[in-house]
């Protein structure tokens, strides 16, 4: 498999400002086989050091943070020789011992030449909790499920890969109909690294989905076994919620869908917990269309799962609606659709995501983004429906200058009539399965 995130380590690596770096994200989106691949490519050694089910290096750990002795330690038990530049220090599953997660600020201090990467799950639960973690002693990064161009990779097409980045887009069209069949098996399997292992493997679809929910059990054991346990249920209601809360046109997260006469104060702390987990992101709304946007956000969100295949699987999604045609489009198809617009554009850039709504939620932009120092709204449209009357207003009353429209239509740009006050604005159509060039296609138009 080939992971875009090794360019960032890469990047990471050469830096002169380098520090130890975190890795964060869900269990299970490929955080191990990552450091190991990015070590066996990029460097002469790797000593990889796990902290699950090895006793021995948390007893050790427990001796202090001289970094000398700690670098000792780590040599016996790899049996490498740690030489700065040339051996990767991996700690994994270092949630495990949070003495080796403190030691990070040490080696950050007292040996900065030593290349050491560290990830492990629900870090996120660590960062909050703040107990030992090395604030501002560590570069941190976070992965994602796979994009939907790595699992074209990943499925043998690495050259529509090549000619999405090109954004070639007559040449594009050509190839729309192979793109929608891979979207529609992308949107099942989704890109958790072992579901696309799978199904690459197999090509099929109830192996990934075995996968699926193999992945999902595990998730609800974590939610017992680390979360506190009067508040494991009400995790496993929230977590339980999300497909019927995407479901709804109006998508904000609403508390009686999780249960009749909650409120946002009985479930802040399990939305919080599975946040922190990178089970679940929210995207806020926010008030104005301004830049910058999060400084008119407010307390309402839509709330998304991690990966949309494991979406598919909450809500039952049955492979048949893959087999018969654009069935998938009809059936839970905004959900999907938005899911795997937010999924993309949270993975391939560090831009924040937000929508927008009216107060009284009869007009509602699916998604926005700052790009330069403009907002970009973007509409979100799961088949070809360019219909979008909800953007065209907004554009024109909040004077917008550029806008996205997603759907299954072919790439286009062009300039809607003005408005009643003469505001006109430029309105990109993008193709579902080319969002990942959103950022790009924004910039360049900008110029």
């Amino acid at each position: 498999m080939n992971r875009y995130a090794e360019q960032q380590l890469l990047e990471w690596k050469n830096s002169l400002m380098r520090k130890p770096l975190l890795i964060m994200g869900a269990r299970q989106v490929g955080k191990t086989w990552l450091m190991q691949e990015f070590g066996r490519k990029h460097y002469k050694e790797v000593a990889f050091v796990s902290f699950d089910s090895n006793e021995n290096m948390r007893l050790a750990f427990s001796g202090g943070y001289d970094v000398q002795r700690l670098l000792l330690l780590i040599q016996a038990e790899t049996g490498c020789r740690l030489t700065p530049g040339e051996t990767l220090i991996i700690f994994d599953e270092i949630q495990e011992c949070p003495q080796a997660l403190t030691s990070l600020k040490y080696f950050c201090e007292n040996a900065r030449e030593h290349h050491i990467v560290a990830a492990g799950s629900l870090l996120g639960l660590q960062v909050h909790e703040g107990t030992g973690f090395p604030v501002g002693k560590v570069d941190m990064m976070n992965l994602y499920p796979m994009t939907f161009c790595e699992f074209l990779e990943a499925m043998g097409q690495g050259n529509l890969v090549k000619l999405l980045e090109s954004r070639d887009w007559e040449l594009v069209k050509v190839f729309a109909s192979r793109f929608s069949d891979l979207l529609k098996q992308y949107y099942f399997v989704g890109g958790m690294p072992e579901a696309v292992a799978a199904f690459v493997q197999t090509k099929n679809f109830a192996t990934a989905r075995r996968v699926h929910q193999t992945l999902l059990d595990g998730y609800r054991r974590d939610f017992t076994k680390h979360a506190p346990a009067e508040v494991a249920p009400r995790i496993s209601m929230v977590w339980n919620s999300i497909p019927g809360q995407l479901s709804r046109e109006n998508k904000k997260f609403i508390c009686k869908d999780v249960a009749p006469g909650l409120r946002m104060r009985d479930v802040e702390y399990a939305l919080q917990w599975l946040v922190d987990a990178g089970l679940v992101h929210t995207v806020s709304r926010v008030s104005k269309a301004a830049f910058p946007p999060a400084a008119y956000r407010d307390r309402v969100f839509k709330l998304f799962f991690v990966d949309v295949g494991l979406l598919g699987a909450m809500a039952d999604l049955q492979a048949k609606t893959i087999v018969e045609g654009n069935t998938i489009f009809t059936e839970f198809k905004g959900a999907l659709a938005e899911q795997y617009v937010q999924q993309q554009l949270r993975a391939v850039n560090t831009r924040e995501l937000f929508y927008w709504s009216s107060h009284q939620s009869d007009c509602e932009i699916d998604f926005a983004f700052g790009c330069g120092a403009a907002f970009v709204p973007v509409e979100v449209k799961a088949e070809i429906n360019l219909q979008a009357k909800s953007l065209m207003t907004f554009c024109r009353k909040q004077q917008v200058p550029l806008a996205l429209r997603v759907s299954m239509s072919s790439f286009q740009i062009s300039n809607p009539p003005a408005g009643k006050d003469g505001s006109t604005f430029t309105l990109v159509d993008l193709p579902l399965y080319g969002i990942e060039q959103a950022y790009h296609v924004c910039e360049a138009i900008q110029g």
